[in-house]
């Protein structure tokens, strides 16, 4: 499944510049193109407020 950004997103860009498919983008909160992630989990790992989840 692939990961989602909640709410708790203070748009810092640490997990854009982390994706390795560029499945996110600029937003209050930020967005991940479900069709694009790969659920590596890489945006999970560097988010200081635990905003992307898996779905």
């Amino acid at each position: 499944m692939a990961y989602t950004i909640n709410d708790a997103c203070i748009a810092c860009g640490a997990c854009m510049a982390e994706c390795p498919v560029e499945a996110i983008s600029e937003g209050t909160p930020y967005t991940i193109d479900a069709g694009t992630c790969i659920d590596c989990g890489a945006c999970a790992g560097v988010c200081p407020v635990d905003a992307p989840a898996e779905a």
